[in-house]
């Protein structure tokens, strides 16, 4: 057995006085029976090396990525070689990543201020793609709307697009969700792409055109406004949100944690400074509570996709148990049809299979209480890549993904189209 994982000292990057990953590595090891999970554990827990988790163990066979900061690599590199943990170097310098990362999107957003449109093919602020958002519902007024569903811990505004044809009458409804991990800006990039190509694919493509005529799509770019900002101001690999954690010092919850399905369970951690720490009770999050009020209020939503990276992923319900789901059969067979439209595009192949098996158990996801609150067609997409650039997929790549998964996307919505229960 081989995890995907990657360990790695929260420290930031580059725009705005950001802190720095200079020297910082990945590596890539094969963990290949329960003695080496024992011995990377034992890595993993140790205060000494400054190693943080990013993946939990996954149960498949796949390749195991160490971020290792510049003041570990001789004593990680000395503790892997005397345990016998074969390792290689994927990436010398990360802050080079990073510099590069930047320097593109300080480039494009310069452009933008210049009166250059959007560019799609760059990573944003959250100011600019909240200004995209507001501007496709500007020039598609008969179809788009930008609606507030709430604030965040530091009331920042919350805003979905809304695509209709229903002339404001309510109507049955797919919610697409993205970013809710403020890392994983691939997320964030592929699903304001997405609100664009539905306005402008509308009465072009059948497909889009009669998925409009029949239910209505939610679409929030942006889960978790407030961690989105603190990677791009103080660090780049910030996960959580930013509330505050009585009694402890350290910040925010996971909000892929903090759903109320198998609440505090397994895959989740009671520790506020985890990276999956679950929140002091369900919905502890306002801005999951945000969706979940949204969601429950409207009391018609069929579909709930919610987009991540990376690896290369396509799940459904469970999470929290290996017991499979009632529809299990069903959102398989969906899944791979949509796995199968996705590499039509450009040959990159997804794994598909429940979120506890496929990868590791989690429990309080936002899927799995979509599902159990009614909603049958409930799917986490985990974008690109493998692990060659984790989660910081380079800019070049946001178009193609975004064209990719958008070809998965529009098979699971042909679907919900054609199965309205």
């Amino acid at each position: 057995m081989r995890w995907l994982l990657f360990l790695g000292a929260l420290v930031g990057s580059g725009i705005c006085g950001r802190d720095k990953f200079f020297g910082d590595q990945v590596f890539r090891i094969n963990v290949r029976n329960g003695d080496e999970i024992r011995k990377l554990t034992q890595l993993v827990n140790s205060d000494h090396f400054k190693l943080n988790v990013w993946k939990s163990p996954s149960t498949f066979d796949r390749p195991v990525d160490i971020l290792v900061p510049s003041v570990s690599l001789l004593p990680v590199k000395s503790f892997l070689k005397s345990q016998g943990l074969d390792y290689s170097v994927t990436i010398e310098d990360l802050q080079a990543l990073l510099d590069n990362e930047d320097e593109e999107m300080q480039h494009s957003e310069g452009q933008e201020r210049s009166g250059d449109s959007f560019n799609y093919g760059s990573y944003h602020s959250l100011e600019a793609i909240y200004h995209e958002m507001d501007s496709i519902a500007t020039d598609f007024p008969d179809l788009a709307s930008r609606v507030k569903i709430g604030e965040t811990f530091e009331k920042r505004p919350m805003y979905v697009l809304k695509f209709s044809t229903g002339g404001g009458k309510k109507r049955p409804a797919i919610w697409l969700n993205a970013g809710i991990h403020s890392r994983e800006w691939i997320s964030q990039a592929t699903a304001i792409w997405t609100a664009r190509k539905i306005v402008t694919d509308y009465q072009k493509d059948p497909a889009v055109t009669s998925i409009l005529e029949k239910v209505d799509i939610f679409l929030l770019p942006v889960a978790n406004p407030d961690g989105y900002v603190y990677t791009q101001t103080q660090n780049r690999l910030w996960r959580k949100t930013r509330s505050r954690n009585p009694g402890s010092r350290c910040i925010g919850a996971d909000p892929n944690r903090n759903w109320n399905a198998s609440f505090a369970g397994e895959g989740a951690s009671d520790n506020p400074c985890s990276e999956v720490y679950h929140g002091s009770h369900p919905n502890s999050e306002v801005e999951v509570k945000s969706v979940v009020d949204f969601i429950q209020k409207h009391g018609d939503f069929k579909c709930f996709i919610d987009l991540h990276s990376y690896s290369q992923l396509l799940m459904y319900p469970y999470g929290y148990t290996v017991k499979k789901a009632p529809d299990a059969e069903e959102l398989d067979d969906v899944a791979r049809s949509a796995a199968k439209a996705l590499a039509s595009h450009s040959g990159t192949k997804y794994q598909v299979g429940p979120t506890c098996t496929t990868v590791y158990p989690a429990s309080g996801s936002s899927i799995d209480w979509a599902y159990d609150n009614g909603i049958k067609y409930a799917f986490t997409f985990e974008l690109r890549d493998t692990g060659h650039y984790g989660f910081l997929l380079p800019a070049s790549q946001i178009i193609p993904t975004a064209e990719e998964t958008w070809l998965g996307l529009k098979t699971i919505m042909e679907h919900v189209r054609d199965n309205l229960y």
